[in-house]
């Protein structure tokens, strides 16, 4: 039976960085907030002394667990899709403070460009540029619009950074200078000038001095100690939700977190969103949750399933094109469950990389979005090209060049020797949706608690893997240029497909934005058209990918969000922004 609770102003799915900047504004406003985190309690003292390798990387101790519940994935319609069970590429957040605890901590603006991308692209080269799978669309918001909410996350997390010479305008620097420079970063800005090229050092929430952010948190100085991606900060050095957005909300006494409750349905009478059930998954006891405003701010596969299974919006169809719940499905494109690139072996060059962290690194944005010319090219957006020094952990750590056995005398003697002598840059490329590129729910497979999976159906096309080609070909140019002896550069296949895994952990889409109810399902204040008192926050609203790390943009987004709920609350209801 289910037992009803007392009613709250607020009822928060997910305690990440997207719920945690909501709790945290709110509740500043006087509005009682619940966050429900299917995941344990945890706070920053729990990682000091966890540099644990095996715990961590290995068996994913701080992510989602996929024999419970995950996603179930396939190529094509006609196929049946199976079930994920290996977090290798997808780290899915669980636990107070969600993925934003074991980010790597880059933390890009997007391009302007990536916010009307459909009337950018129309106006360049006209609408027979865009192929006919390829589903994009403008925002409904400016890069303008948006700049003072990216400048609000990024002096809430103390970005660390270094101005984008090529990049879009700012109102205000980063609030704490760039990370230091290492031997091999220097070797990658060097090269990359000589050819032209405007690098910069890669924005960090590794931060950089010790940093008071304008609610009053504290973030530590950056240690580099290379545990950053997959761990929680031993130091309290890398911004996370927990020592900076949710420790604002508890402060204010009008915050409460239960964890170890997975919502399973949102409550609505057609009209309006009246709370949620939740399973406390310790009891399993069920318990209805009212409260005048909801908000769903977990991971896109999150947000989209509980719409689907509670009903709400109109799911998306690929045959005819109507819907929107499920829609423009995106990733960035990587192959056979890893990162494409170049790596580069030297013979007389050393590189000390066990030092690290998330974000040290430096990256170029000259081929970023629609920076380089598509008109002779066959592919939309773009890719930004990086070296990252997070870390050479021991165990992953054991790179030898191609056409090495893969065991004995050669392979030992050579991985001893490459050990300080190679280094990896990549295209982080940018993922156009596409008509076929989806969710819905699984008709076959359940979670743990008896609810259909998200099934999720992608397949790459040309356009992604001849923008990846691209990338590729800029990595091994800068690479022989940086005088490595060897380069080895991943190969893309015409049968390159997404493989029944996750292939990267900057998934969007699902729950669009836009100005028009018809092609999106939330307004530019991530409130839902169907459901005024619903507000879908995170990255799930993102209408395509960009060739950037989504984060800065979801926290950007999130206090947007935030803006809009608290319009919304303050004025007794209504839509906080009006459709076409």
């Amino acid at each position: 039976m289910v037992k009803k609770l007392d009613k709250v102003d607020v009822v928060t799915v997910g305690s990440g960085w997207s719920g945690g900047i909501v709790a945290a504004e709110l509740s500043k406003k006087g509005y009682q907030v619940l966050v429900l985190e299917r995941g344990q309690y945890k706070k920053q003292e729990d990682f000091v002394g966890t540099k644990d390798e095996l715990r961590f990387s290995l068996r994913y101790d701080l992510m989602q667990d996929l024999s419970k519940d995950t996603i179930t994935s396939r190529n094509y319609m006609d196929e049946k899709a199976l079930p994920v069970r290996n977090n290798d590429q997808a780290r899915l957040g669980s636990n107070t403070g969600g993925a934003g605890v074991h980010w790597n901590g880059i933390s890009f603006r997007w391009l302007p460009y990536d916010f009307e991308i459909y009337s950018k692209t129309v106006e360049r080269y006209g609408k027979e540029k865009i192929p006919d799978e390829v589903t994009i669309q403008d925002w409904g918001i400016t890069y303008d619009e948006l700049e003072p909410y990216y400048d609000r996350f990024e002096k809430t997390a103390g970005i660390s950074g270094e101005e984008n010479p090529i990049g879009p305008k700012r109102s205000d620097k980063y609030p704490t200078p760039p990370m230091k420079d290492t031997t091999a970063i220097r070797l990658f800005k060097k090269a990359t000038k000589e050819l032209g090229y405007h690098p910069y050092h890669m924005p960090s929430a590794n931060v950089t001095e010790t940093y008071e952010n304008p609610d009053g948190e504290t973030i530590n100085a950056c240690m580099y100690c290379a545990f950053c991606e997959e761990y929680g900060c031993d130091f309290g050095a890398k911004a996370d939700p927990i020592i900076t957005v949710l420790a604002t909300a508890e402060k204010t006494g009008n915050y409460e977190i239960r964890n170890e409750a997975t919502v399973v349905r949102v409550l609505h009478d057609g009209n309006r969103a009246t709370g949620v059930v939740y399973v406390d998954t310790n009891t399993g006891e069920e318990y209805e949750q009212p409260a005048d405003l909801v908000v769903l701010a977990g991971f896109v596969f999150t947000n989209t399933r509980l719409l689907l299974l509670s009903k709400i919006g109109r799911p998306y169809d690929p045959t005819t094109g109507k819907g929107v719940i499920g829609k423009n499905f995106t990733g960035h494109f990587s192959n056979l469950s890893t990162y494409v690139g170049a790596r580069g072996y030297f013979e007389d060059k050393k590189f000390n990389t066990f030092m690290g962290t998330g974000a040290l690194g430096a990256t170029i944005d000259d081929f970023s979005g629609d920076n380089m010319d598509h008109t002779d090219l066959d592919f939309l957006h773009g890719f930004e090209v990086h070296y990252s020094q997070l870390g050479a952990r021991p165990i992953a750590n054991n790179q030898v060049p191609e056409g090495t056995p893969t065991w004995g005398k050669e392979f030992k003697e050579k991985s001893l020797h490459y050990t300080y002598r190679n280094l990896f840059i990549t295209p982080q490329s940018g993922y156009t949706p596409k008509k076929h590129n989806y969710m819905d729910l699984d008709p076959t497979y359940k979670d743990f608690l008896g609810n259909p999976l998200l099934r999720v159906t992608c397949k790459y096309t040309d356009q992604d893997r001849n923008l990846s080609r691209k990338g590729i070909s800029i990595c091994k140019e800068i690479m022989e240029k940086m005088g490595a002896d060897i380069v080895d550069t991943d190969e893309i296949s015409d049968d390159v497909e997404f493989n029944h895994a996750y292939y990267t952990d900057h998934f969007l889409g699902g729950v669009i934005m836009g100005s028009d109810p018809e092609t999106s399902a939330v307004n530019t204040y991530s409130q839902m058209w169907d459901m005024e008192n619903l507000f879908v926050v995170g990255g799930s609203s993102f209408p395509h990918n960009s060739n950037y790390n989504p984060t800065g943009t979801i926290g950007a987004f999130a206090y947007r969000a935030a803006d809009g709920m608290i319009k919304y609350l303050d004025n007794g209801g209504g839509l906080v922004e009006k459709g076409k």
